[in-house]
C-alpha cells in the first residue's frame, strides 16, 4: 500500500530542537530508540509502519499541554497514541513528529453511581474500567474488542462502537463530556455533567471522532448503565447469509430488545471450527444476547428462536449458565486468532462500512459475490443489529497483486454502501485509509470539516494526512 505523499517532514534541526526543549520536561519518558518509535508508527492493520521522531508518555493533561505548546513553537506535528488497535492507519507518523502516547494517564478519577456516570484519564482500557466497575453494579457498555488494551481516549477519538451498539449505543452517544488540549496547548472542558444542555455548540460531539486532529483527548467523562438482572446468549446457524439478516432484522421489528446480534459467514465459521475445536457447522451463524430480567430473557430468546425457524435457522439453543454463554461467545472472540491461523503468513486487510438495516442483506449477498470472482477470500463479520459489517481479506503485503485486488475490492464495497445510502466507515474510523472516501460520502461538507480544521489547527500540526487532505 503506498501511503499519501508527505507535505513535508520535520528538519533534523526541528527534531534536535524539539527533543531538547521536551527532555527536562520528561527525562527519560522521552524515548527515540527506534524500536519504541517503530511500535507506535502502526496499529493493529495491514497499514505500514510509519514511525514518529520521538514518542513521549505525558502522566497529566497538564504535561500534554506542555509538550503541545513546544511542539507548536517549533511546528513539529503531533500523533496521539491510545492502545494502538485502529485499523485505518492513524497513528502512522506521515509527516514525522512526536507521538504522545498516554498509557500512563491511567486514572479513573471519579465514578458517580447516583448519575451513572465516570470520569477517567485517556489512558484508561475498557477492561480496566469495568473491572474497577465491578463491585458497582454498573458497567461501560461498548465492546469493540481487544478490552485489555483498547483505551477510553482513543474510543472517542474514533467514535468506536462495538459489539452492544444495538443496545446500547455508541461512543457518539455515550461520552458526555471531554478534556482536549487544543493545537496551541489552551486546555477546554466541552460539557458539564449534565444529561442535557442547549447552551451553545455540542463540542464533545465535534471532538469525537475527530481522530487527533483537531486536539488531544486526555479526560473523558461517559455514561454508565446497571448491569442487568439476567442475561442469556444464543446462537443458530442458516442456510445463508441473507437467512441470517432478516431474521436479525425481523428480531429488531418485533420490538425484542436484543443486547447484541452478531454474524459470521461461511469463511469465518469454517476457520473458527479448524482453530477453537469446536463443533460448529461452516455455515452462517448468529449469536444474540439478551438483558433484563430472568422471564424477559427467557421471552425474547424464544420469540427469536421462532423467527430464526422461519428463515430456515437451525440449531438455535440459548442459555442463561455464565460458563454456557462464555464458551458459545468464544467462538465469536476467536475470529481474529482463527483467520489468522487458516491463513498463515498473510495479513488481514479489515475493513468496515455501515447501511441501513433494510439494505444490509443486499450488501452483503452482493459483497460475497464479488468476493465469489476473486482469488482473495472474504471473512465477513456484522454487527447486524445496527447494520455495520466487517471485512477481512487476508493477503501477502509483500505483493503487489494482492494489494491491488484487495483495494478494487474494498472500494466497490464502500461505493456499494454509499449507492445503499450508507457510510464507507461505521466505527474504524477514516485515518489515512479512507481519506478518499470522504468526499464521495459527505460532498461540500467536507469544506465545512475542512474550515473547522483551519481553525482550530492552522498550521496543520495535529495527526496531519489523518480524515482531511490539507
Amino acid at each position: 500500500m503506498s501511503l499519501p505523499a508527505p507535505v513535508g517532514s520535520i528538519t533534523p534541526a526541528a527534531r534536535e530542537a524539539v527533543v531538547a526543549s521536551l527532555q527536562p520536561l520528561l527525562g527519560d519518558r522521552l524515548s527515540t530508540d527506534a524500536a519504541v518509535r517503530e511500535r507506535h508508527g502502526k496499529g493493529a492493520s495491514y497499514h505500514p509502519c510509519v514511525p514518529p521522531d520521538a514518542v513521549a508518555f505525558p502522566r497529566s493533561t497538564q504535561e500534554v499541554s506542555e509538550i503541545v505548546q513546544v511542539c507548536a513553537r517549533h511546528k513539529v506535528p503531533l500523533i496521539p497514541f491510545g492502545g494502538g488497535t485502529s485499523l485505518e492507519g492513524h497513528v502512522a507518523a506521515l509527516h514525522g513528529g512526536i507521538c504522545i502516547d498516554v498509557a500512563q494517564m491511567n486514572r479513573i478519577m471519579q465514578v458517580n453511581r447516583d448519575d451513572f456516570d465516570a470520569t477517567m484519564e485517556a489512558g484508561v482500557t475498557l477492561r480496566q474500567l469495568n473491572d474497577h466497575l465491578r463491585d458497582s453494579g454498573l458497567f461501560f457498555s461498548i465492546d469493540p474488542g481487544a478490552a485489555e488494551v483498547t483505551t477510553l481516549g482513543g474510543m472517542a477519538a474514533t467514535r468506536a462502537s462495538g459489539t452492544n451498539t444495538v443496545r446500547y449505543g455508541t461512543m457518539r452517544e455515550n461520552a458526555l463530556a471531554l478534556t482536549v488540549v487544543l493545537a496551541d496547548g489552551r486546555i477546554i472542558r466541552t460539557a458539564r455533567r449534565a444529561r442535557k444542555s442547549s447552551a451553545g455548540y455540542d463540542l464533545t460531539r465535534l471532538f469525537v471522532g475527530s481522530e487527533g486532529t483537531l486536539g488531544v483527548i486526555t479526560e473523558v467523562t461517559v455514561r454508565l448503565h446497571a448491569i442487568p438482572p439476567a442475561m442469556s446468549s444464543a446462537t443458530g446457524s442458516f442456510p445463508s447469509v441473507a437467512a441470517a439478516v432478516v431474521t436479525a432484522i425481523r428480531t429488531i421489528q418485533a420490538g425484542v430488545p436484543v443486547a447484541r446480534i452478531e454474524l459470521a459467514n461461511a469463511a469465518v465459521m469454517d476457520a473458527i471450527r479448524h482453530y477453537s475445536k469446536l463443533e460448529v457447522p461452516a455455515a452462517p451463524t448468529l449469536w444474540l444476547d439478551f438483558h433484563g430480567t430472568e422471564a424477559g430473557v427467557a421471552e425474547q430468546a424464544r420469540t427469536v428462536e421462532k423467527i430464526a425457524a422461519a428463515q430456515g435457522g437451525a440449531g438455535f439453543c440459548w442459555t442463561p449458565d455464565p460458563e454456557g454463554r462464555r464458551k458459545m461467545w468464544r467462538a465469536r472472540y476467536d475470529t481474529y486468532f482463527a483467520i489468522q491461523a487458516q491463513y498463515p503468513g498473510t495479513e488481514v486487510w479489515v475493513t468496515d462500512v455501515c447501511v441501513p438495516i433494510s439494505r444490509l442483506a443486499e450488501c452483503i449477498t452482493e459483497t460475497e459475490k464479488d468476493f465469489a470472482a476473486s482469488f482473495l477470500p472474504a471473512l465477513i463479520i456484522g454487527h447486524v443489529g445496527d447494520g455495520n459489517f466487517h471485512v477481512g481479506i487476508p493477503l501477502h503485503p509483500a505483493n503487489p497483486q494482492d494489494i491491488a485486488e484487495a483495494k478494487r475490492l474494498n472500494e466497490r464495497l464502500v461505493l456499494r454502501a454509499l449507492a445503499l445510502e450508507g457510510t464507507c466507515t461505521g466505527e474504524h474510523g477514516i485515518g489515512y485509509g479512507k481519506v478518499d472516501f470522504l468526499v464521495a460520502e459527505h460532498g461540500d461538507a467536507v469544506s465545512v470539516m475542512r474550515a473547522i480544521k483551519q481553525a482550530l489547527d492552522p498550521n496543520n500540526l495535529m495527526n496531519p494526512g489523518k480524515i482531511l487532505r490539507i
